[in-house]
């Protein structure tokens, strides 16, 4: 299959050119789209039925299966496909409702509102939740997690890269400080949110102390209303219905959208535009750096590059309210958000306050992203609409 996503999405588009809010979702990916759909056209049956036209669908779910488990190094047995990310995210949550006696559950205070959201509904059945705090640069450190365990807790929720700031977590840390903390003791699962991680860091599904994680197909370029559960060994679930997906999600299978999620998975995953945007956004941050009124967020980024992915970059300018920047370079045809796309009608920025970034910072902040489309061209023409802006605002 061609891997240059350039031949294939439309990149001669200005919309796609100048769009910067690749994290909250992708363009689709022309050629794996027509190809998944001519596939499911042909192959139009429930994957749930015992007659031929079943046998057909269900042998392209398997295929679909094999492949999203071989891009991503796991087994097939443990790959569940859903409805998206936050279902994902919310599957683990939701399993512990089946669990005899109310114990707690440990969120990141940095979470997506899949996670946050379910955890706070959760906390009105009687369950405890606990808030691990980041430190002033958006990262969960391993000690923070380990001095909130207790033993009854049940699960533990940290996302392997935020999708406001880009910090990048280190997840391998705390599943060896949990497993470390558990001798001797009932471990608790570990669930990581994966939607911003998938095709732009290197992942490692298969590290010991990992039990689920949760992607999201259009996230990389691939169809709305499909994602992946990953789970390392069974767990029990809430919602209970026909009993597809080994019982996890019951429904009639997307059968589309997997096949199309899979090839995605097989395309992106293995992040082979890191470098290049690695160069990118760090000119990218220098140039902002050099703009009056400029902050990156966190500060302490342009020290630390290395630990937050180069495809989402958070800054605030002075004087300028994040919603008119987003307004003005939307009049100049340039697409960002002033954060994630599931809380934009909220004006509240609570990644940033549990950050403790300053009210005004939090005000004026905005989100660029980034995917394998983004050329530096293109990024200086943002920056270009970006100083003119400013300009009108700080002089």
């Amino acid at each position: 299959m061609n891997s240059n996503p350039n031949s294939n999405a439309n990149s001669t588009s200005d919309s796609i050119e100048h769009y910067f809010d690749w994290a909250s979702t992708s363009p689709l990916d022309k050629l794996i789209a027509e190809e998944s759909l001519k596939l499911t056209l042909e192959n139009w049956g429930n994957p749930s039925s015992s007659h031929q036209v079943g046998k057909n669908a269900r042998k392209l779910l398997d295929e679909a299966r094999q492949r999203a488990a071989k891009a991503i190094n796991v087994k097939p047995e443990q790959i569940y496909f859903t409805s998206g990310g936050t279902e994902s995210d919310q599957i683990p949550l939701l399993s512990v409702l089946s669990k005899p006696n109310k114990g707690n559950i440990l969120i990141s205070s940095i979470e997506h509102p899949a996670v946050r959201e379910q955890a706070l509904a959760l906390k009105n059945t009687g369950w405890e939740v606990k808030i691990i705090p980041s430190d002033k640069n958006g990262i969960i450190t391993a000690d923070a997690v380990t001095s909130l365990l207790d033993k009854d807790t049940v699960l533990v929720c940290v996302m392997a890269v935020n999708n406001e700031t880009g910090s990048i977590q280190p997840i391998y840390e705390i599943a060896d400080a949990i497993k470390k903390w558990s001798q001797g003791k009932r471990k608790p699962k570990f669930h990581v949110d994966c939607v911003q991680a998938a095709g732009k860091i290197p992942l490692n599904l298969s590290y010991d102390g990992i039990d689920s994680a949760a992607f999201s197909a259009h996230k990389i370029c691939g169809p709305r209303g499909i994602g992946i559960l990953y789970i390392k060994d069974n767990i029990e679930g809430f919602l209970r219905g026909g009993g597809q997906e080994k019982g996890i999600r019951s429904g009639t299978e997307n059968v589309y959208g997997a096949v199309a999620f899979s090839k995605c998975l097989e395309k992106y995953f293995s992040c082979e535009h890191y470098e290049k945007q690695k160069e990118i956004t760090s000119y990218f941050i220098d140039e902002l750096m050099k703009i009056k009124g400029c902050t990156i967020i966190p500060e302490g980024r342009t020290s630390s590059p290395d630990l937050f992915s180069p495809y989402v970059v958070q800054a605030a300018f002075n004087k300028i309210p994040g919603n008119v920047m987003l307004r003005a370079l939307d009049s100049k045809g340039f697409y960002i958000s002033t954060g994630s796309a599931c809380s934009s009608k909220k004006n509240n920025r609570p990644v940033l306050e549990a950050m403790n970034v300053k009210p005004e910072h939090r005000e004026t902040s905005v989100r660029f992203s980034f995917g394998p489309l983004t050329e530096k061209t293109a990024v200086e023409e943002l920056l270009l609409a970006v100083k003119e802006i400013n300009s009108n605002f700080n002089n």
